[in-house]
């Protein structure tokens, strides 16, 4: 089977980058030829058709560097001149695209589906339902356009709290529909199943909706060696921003006597750092893989206390894998993934509740490798690749 990735960037960058670079590596070691097409941009892994890949768009800079940026969303700046001449020379039987909106376009799935390709869609944020992506404004939790009229976007100045961001979402989710996109995709895939819910809340056809977990790349499990026996602090991995609730963990730790790590950056680290800093709270800032495994692993549990709706955390994937318990808030797909005998959940936002679950998680008794074992053959690589192939077969 020839398959074509499509991903906005092709680098070890967020997420959905990690995902898309590992559904190509799975697809490709089970014997399918792949392919990818992304944006050009200099850190991108090199692949066969890099030259062919969509020019390098921003939306910073000058006015025609800003105009530039948003005919793309709308299919131009030779976003499909690019695409089709990867079509003509790979001719794919599936595309599955990832994160494709604003630096790549949805032009390119109706040029996909014209072309007699089967469409599969992973959901890696809310942007089919959510113009500025997220179902935050303000900073807040928001379902306004939710099954509602997407111009709350403009109204409340959603798009990082600009006019214009805010009214070019706008225009992109009225021309890139529901209906329309619906029309050109075989099938959209979620990672979780508070995503799919959250999809048919929108209008969407829940026959075109797969739940398909995200899978746990095989280099966090590679030479694992679960530790009974763990280090005295627990640990937070991630961004750190407002709806991340780190603020919110900061908040507890710092009067609880337990040593907590702080793995990330983001937005808030200094301000975070200068504020709460000390010899129980450690800034550890951005870390290789293997240091981050290495740090998780020894860890008693990590806690994951996120204010928004997170759809499918590698975070909580990863942690489980290496045997490490997860203190997760009950909120998106969080919940789905923290299984009983594995962590505990608590109330987000909910300084209290948190406290509670930190001391309850701190003195707990965990089996890690069993946690280990059942979370690594749960989040399989194997797994994936057949729930993967199923609906490319359909």
């Amino acid at each position: 089977m020839k398959v074509l990735v499509v991903n906005k960037f092709y680098y070890n960058r967020g997420g959905d980058c990690v995902c898309s670079m590992n559904l190509e590596r799975i697809l490709r070691e089970a014997g399918n030829d792949t392919a990818v097409f992304s944006m050009q941009y200099p850190e991108n892994v090199n692949t066969e058709y890099s030259d062919l890949f969509a020019s390098e768009v921003a939306f910073s800079g000058g006015l025609f560097n800003r105009l530039k940026a948003a005919s793309r969303i709308f299919g131009g700046d030779g976003v499909k001149k690019s695409f089709a001449c990867v079509l003509a020379q790979f001719k794919p039987d599936v595309v599955h695209f990832n994160n494709i909106h604003s630096y790549l376009s949805p032009a390119i799935v109706e040029m996909a589906k014209d072309f007699g390709a089967k469409t599969v869609w992973t959901l890696h944020d809310y942007k089919l339902i959510c113009p500025s992506y997220s179902c935050l404004c303000n900073k807040e939790i928001c379902e306004r356009c939710v099954g509602g009229n997407k111009f709350n976007v403009v109204k409340r100045l959603c798009m990082k709290g600009g006019l214009p961001g805010s009214i070019l979402a706008y225009m992109e989710a009225e021309y890139w529909n529901r209906e329309r996109l619906q029309r050109c995709t075989d099938a959209f895939i979620c990672p979780s199943r508070f995503m799919a819910d959250m999809m048919v809340k929108d209008g969407f056809d829940k026959d075109k909706l797969r739940v398909v977990c995200n899978s746990v790349s095989r280099d966090i499990v590679s030479g694992l060696e679960i530790k009974n026996v763990r280090e005295h602090y627990y640990i937070y991995v991630g961004r750190l921003s407002k709806e991340k609730g780190v603020e919110t963990l900061l908040s507890v730790a710092n009067q609880l006597p337990y040593n907590l790590k702080i793995v990330g950056g983001g937005p808030l680290l200094a301000e975070l750092k200068s504020h709460y800093a000390s010899e129980k709270i450690e800034f550890l800032g951005h870390l290789s893989q293997s240091e981050v495994k290495k740090y998780v692993a020894d860890a008693k549990f990590s806690v994951i206390p996120s204010e928004w709706y997170e759809n499918n955390p590698l975070s909580v994937i990863e942690s489980l894998c290496l045997g490490t318990p997860v203190a997760g808030a009950r909120i998106g797909g969080i919940p789905e993934l923290v299984k009983p005998g594995m962590g505990f959940l608590f109330r987000p936002g909910d300084a209290d509740s948190l406290k509670r679950t930190i001391e309850t998680a701190w003195e707990g008794q965990f089996d890690y490798g069993w946690i280990s074992s059942n979370s690594i053959n749960r989040f399989s690589e194997h797994r994936y690749l057949e729930e993967i192939l199923d609906i490319y077969s359909r």
